[in-house]
């Protein structure tokens, strides 16, 4: 906006500046012609009141050389036979050619004679002859002519001329400099609506816009930071919600601890009672969540992942119990060594939960199952597989967020797999084991690059869909 502002106004200023200064510069040739012509007519005239009184050459002589331009060779006085006497030429050129001979020639004086008015004719050497008829006392025409050099016609034409054109062409670089100043002015106040908006699209809750520049973006300013306060207020009420619908779990969760501290002693009480406890405890790490006042989104790694292989471990040795009871085979590979992630350890931990939780729910009893840790140099990829009866559409289950209910499911397993997933810059991916069943293969980018797309784009798409298997 502001070149193209810059642009406008260069291109009407030079329009007006062309459209005067060309005309002027015409005319002040034209006055310069002139006052050249002007000043050689009263050269002329002076010599007329000699011509009425004597037509004697000496005298004649005499007086042409007593003014300005005959002293310069600049005039001739051309004088008709007069009663039997010869006619007769007087003044010479400076230019090196006979005296009495003029510039303009003996057919102009004849013309100038016979018209009985001054003309103009051009000089063959450059420059013009003025030719000025003066009556006689006889009644015959004497023609005056005076020499007008080029350098006197066109005498402060080209420095007027330079004159306009440094005047016209400050006035450009002026009404550029204006022009520019008020894009900045219209363009400033747009710049900062347009940053706000990518601070907030990237969680930053507390961008807010400057209500400055011009009238329309001083409204858009105001309605963005209306809007950026609505969002602020639903997401603060979305997680008072989520707090308060956790926190009324309690109540339940207090009476099922209670009827599992009174199974007594046994492998299957003591999988009750753990299963309580873990249960409780994630409906606490709920409740803390939904009660911080900064976007879980947009956290990011800031220091606090965790050791991707530990995690695992606890949470198979937790599964492990139960698929031994379900006649299960668990495979798992690569949590031998350290492989930290920018993932907090309640979130990885969740991730695990649905996934295997999915392998549980819709994988009949016996179904062998697989978790595998690669650690590559910019990405650490975790892969469950299970020997199920596969998805036929994986698709079509990464789209199913919103449909609560459908075979059991609310919709939110693989949500919470991708939201861990995407906060780093990585994906899921849905596809066939080697197991013969289904595949969720996690990537966690370890350097905050996204495969294939920006993790901004990622989470903008994920934030329109829903997915669950």
């Amino acid at each position: 906006m502001r070149w193209a502002l810059v642009k406008v106004c260069l291109a009407v200023t030079t329009m007006v500046v062309a459209a005067f200064a060309v005309p002027l510069g015409l005319v002040v040739r034209e006055m310069a012609s002139d006052r050249a012509f002007s000043n050689a007519e009263r050269q002329a005239a002076t010599i007329g009141p000699t011509l009425s009184i004597t037509t004697d050459p000496l005298q004649l002589r005499k007086a042409v050389e007593s003014t300005q331009m005959g002293a310069a060779r600049r005039m001739a006085v051309h004088v008709p036979a007069v009663a039997g006497a010869a006619a007769v030429d007087i003044g010479g050129s400076a230019d090196g050619r006979d005296s009495g001979a003029g510039w303009a020639g003996a057919r102009a004086v004849a013309e100038t004679r016979g018209y009985g008015r001054g003309m103009t004719a051009s000089v063959a050497g450059g420059g013009s002859a003025l030719l000025q008829p003066t009556a006689l006392g006889s009644g015959d025409i004497a023609v005056i002519e005076i020499y007008v050099p080029e350098s006197e016609v066109s005498n402060g034409v080209t420095t007027a001329w330079l004159v306009l054109a440094g005047v016209g062409l400050a006035l450009i670089v002026g009404s550029v400099a204006v022009a520019d100043r008020l894009g900045a002015r219209l363009v400033r106040p747009a710049e900062r609506l347009a940053d706000a908006a990518h601070r907030l699209g990237e969680g930053k809750l507390g961008a807010r816009v400057p209500e400055e520049g011009p009238k329309e973006l001083r409204s858009a300013a105001v309605a963005f930071n209306s809007m950026a306060d609505q969002v602020v207020e639903l997401l603060a009420s979305e997680r008072e919600l989520a707090a308060d619908l956790s926190h009324r779990l309690r109540t339940p969760l207090t009476v099922l601890r209670l009827n599992a501290a009174s199974l007594g002693d046994g492998p299957a009480a003591e999988q009750t009672r753990a299963a309580v406890e873990q249960l409780e405890r994630e409906v606490d790490t709920i409740i803390r969540t939904a009660r911080e006042q900064r976007p879980t989104a947009a956290q990011g790694f800031s220091g606090g992942g965790c050791d991707a292989s530990e995690v695992i471990r606890e949470r198979m040795d937790f599964w492990s119990a139960l698929a031994e009871d379900e006649g299960r085979e668990v495979r798992l590979a690569g949590v031998d060594r350290v492989v930290r992630i920018p993932v907090a350890r309640p979130e990885l931990a969740a991730a695990l939960d649905a996934m295997l939780g999915n392998v549980f729910r819709h994988t009949p009893e016996g179904t062998p199952f697989a978790v595998d840790v690669h650690d590559a140099t910019d990405a650490v990829i975790v892969l469950v597989s299970d020997a199920g009866p596969g998805i036929t559409d994986p698709d079509a289950a990464l789209r199913r967020g919103n449909d609560g209910g459908r075979d059991g499911s609310t919709g939110l397993g693989l949500d919470i797999v991708r939201r861990v997933a995407e906060s780093t810059g990585g994906d899921v991916r849905l596809g066939r084991s080697v197991l013969g069943g289904t595949e969720v293969r996690v990537w966690i980018a370890l350097d905050g690059r996204t495969r294939g797309g920006s993790a901004g784009a990622r989470g903008r798409r994920g934030g329109r869909r829903k997915r669950s298997r």
